[in-house]
């Protein structure tokens, strides 16, 4: 009877044991229970089905390419490439099939060998040209992404019906993506653990002249490694472009350290040798949950990306102090299970980690946004690195303390697949409506169809959502404001001269709407001549370069036009005391800055748009459609050339 009685006590505290030493020997499972704990208890919207069915989906590009970055990490490379390789596979994808009318049988074959032929071109730099995988990686980085541009034209595609049911759901409730990502999540496990090329990739990784002189074909299994890589980053396009109903030349910029940063979270050592793809799953779920719980805490959007890096940071130096617990001797007391001393640490550094995290998070959480005392809203920007925006914001945030509004603001740092995920944790977190700056205007589809099928109503603003239902949309007109821009800037001319053009960033809808109206009413001006045009991404810094580098074969310009004002004023400090003497400099938006240069002579004119004005009405209006009112389906915020004459009506203290 007694050892009936005993037997399982003592199972139960093996089994105690054993859990507690799993979670002591994967730091990055630990971390990844406690942000799921922690952020359950800040955030009633976060546990819940269809919330964590969306930080699936949003981890799963990631994931993918992190599984095909794992093969580079264990032999000790790196591979910088994949996200212009993803890229460049939905691109020649959906220009085969829908361009150029190749069957979509034919078109994904061929979309996926142009990953694998990335990788190959990779692994041939690294193991024959002997050359190191960040610098080989790093050029097909440039040239992937210049080839999808140039494939493109800058502009998005649509993609193919059948390929685009991989963004779907099955059952109207299993998102796809998450079944793709748990297939190459086996397909990378299968490879490391059960295949001789993937016990090969871990001898290389630990010491490659003694796999080499042990007999391995380790300039054989290079080539695989980084083929492998390419795969992974071609379905992981394919799946992204899926998700936006589009294929964009810019899509999955950054998404390489997004990738690295999960592999290393999940164990895998940079020096090689080490990694797995259970690892890899979860450090690519610890960065989703972690950008989802921000966004439902109303974390500010340039705050999430501190706390992002200094939990990545926090969570490799508590795996790497665990390791170094868990090899030093008497790191448990002999057979008696009991931690040792600097296991001991490691707890109690956990510990006090997940108190600060609760701590802050709190903090941020109470501290952001404005106070609940009524309906909540939330507010996608396309950007935040943009004076223009950040007006836009300010004029949103004023209108809703003023109407006791909670409004959360989350920056898409021009990324459409980002949006598209904080689009739908509001839907998830059930706002009463939802105001979307969309990056690109087909691309954020998917989502606000979402959030109509939700019944949360959402308001456009600057640019509309195609394919999709949206309440009102709130905006200048951008290609009348060319036009526009073309008169003023061909008045100051004379009808005559030569100028430049600088472009936005390639594919939005502001640079080709803007510029499509600017070429439209230039029409009417035969003497005046484009003798260049250049993309400067809607950045002063690279306007001030670009227009540099434009002055040295074009020294004689008379006249520029920015298609925002802060390459305008790049551009003029290019021109330096030629700007508004000599040459006449035309910006859009009619951005504090852009004003002040246009009282000082520097600008000629900006197309003022009144961005304060833009956001304040935008929130006025998801504000009444929450509440079950009608507004108008267009709603235009006026226009105008600002010039030195009549700047003081448009200039905000």
């Amino acid at each position: 009877m007694t050892t009936d009685t005993t037997a399982p006590r003592t199972t139960d505290a093996g089994g105690a044991r054993a859990v507690r030493r799993a979670l002591l020997d994967n730091g990055a499972l630990s971390a990844l229970i406690v942000l799921v704990v922690a952020l359950s208890l800040l955030s009633g919207d976060f546990l819940t089905t269809q919330n964590l069915l969306n930080v699936g989906v949003q981890a799963s590009v990631t994931a993918i390419l992190a599984f095909g970055v794992t093969f580079v990490i264990v032999t000790a490379g790196i591979d910088l490439s994949v996200g212009s390789v993803a890229a460049l596979s939905a691109t020649v994808l959906a220009w085969l099939a829908t361009s150029e009318g190749v069957p979509v049988g034919i078109a994904v074959p061929v979309a996926i060998g142009t990953g694998v032929l990335c990788g190959l071109v990779n692994g041939a730099l690294v193991a024959y040209g002997k050359l190191p995988p960040f610098i080989a990686t790093l050029a097909m980085l440039s040239v992937g992404r210049g080839l999808a541009l140039v494939i493109s034209q800058g502009s998005p595609l649509s993609f193919p019906e059948p390929v685009s049911r991989l963004g779907d759901t099955l059952g109207g409730w299993l998102p796809v993506p998450v079944l793709v990502m748990v297939a190459m999540g086996l397909l990378t496990a299968l490879v490391l653990n059960r295949t001789y090329p993937g016990r090969s990739m871990y001898a290389i990784g630990g010491n490659e002249e003694a796999a080499r002189l042990s007999g391995l074909p380790v300039t054989r299994h290079k080539l695989v490694v980084y083929a492998l890589s390419g795969l992974f980053a071609a379905v992981a396009g394919v799946v992204l472009a899926a998700r936006l109903d589009s294929a964009q030349p810019q899509a999955a910029q950054g998404y390489e350290l997004d990738a690295i940063a999960a592999v290393v979270i999940g164990g895998a050592s940079l020096a090689g040798g080490v990694g797995r793809a259970s690892g890899t799953l979860i450090g690519a779920l610890i960065l989703a949950v972690l950008r989802n719980g921000l966004n439902l805490l109303s974390v500010s959007a340039f705050w999430q990306q501190v706390v992002i890096g200094v939990v990545i940071a926090l969570a490799v130096l508590l795996d790497s102090v665990r390791r170094r617990a868990g090899a030093a001797p008497g790191a448990e007391a002999a057979g008696t299970g009991a931690p040792g001393p600097r296991r001991a640490l490691v707890r109690t550094g956990a510990a006090l980690g997940v108190a600060a995290l609760l701590g802050g998070l709190s903090l941020w959480r109470t501290g952001t946004g404005t106070p609940a005392t009524g309906p909540r809203i939330g507010m996608s920007l396309s950007t935040l690195n943009n004076p223009f925006f950040v007006q836009m914001r300010a004029g949103a945030e004023a209108e809703a303390r003023a109407r006791g509004v909670e409004l959360t603001v989350t920056d898409a740092q021009n990324d459409a697949s980002q949006q598209a995920s904080q689009v739908q944790n509001f839907t998830s977190a059930d706002m009463a409506a939802i105001i979307v700056n969309p990056v690109d205007s087909g691309a954020l589809s998917p989502a606000v169809r979402g959030a109509n099928t939700s019944g949360i109503p959402v308001v456009a603003a600057d640019r509309g959502v195609n394919g999709a239902a949206t309440a009102t949309l709130v905006a200048s007109d951008n290609v009348a404001g060319g036009r526009q821009a073309a008169s003023a800037l061909a008045a100051e001319l004379g009808g005559r001269g030569r100028i430049v053009v600088l472009q936005g960033t390639p594919g939005t809808s502001a640079s080709r709407e803007r510029g499509r109206g600017f070429a439209e009413g230039l029409k009417a001006y035969p003497g005046i001549r484009v003798v260049a045009s250049q993309p400067a991404g809607f950045d002063r810094t690279r306007g001030l370069d670009v227009m540099t580098n434009l002055l040295q074969s074009h020294p004689g310009v008379n006249g520029v036009f920015a298609e925002n004002d802060e390459m305008a004023l790049g551009a003029a400090k290019a021109l330096g005391a030629r700007a508004g003497s000599s040459v006449a400099v035309v910006g859009f938006d009619g951005t504090p800055d852009a004003l002040t240069a246009v009282r000082a002579g520097t600008l000629y004119a900006s197309i003022a748009q009144q961005p304060r004005e833009l956001g304040r009405i935008a929130v006025r209006d998801a504000l009444a459609t929450a509440a079950g009112k009608t507004v108008p389906p267009l709603v235009r915020v006026p226009v105008k050339v600002v010039t030195a004459a009549d700047v003081a009506a448009f200039e905000r203290p």
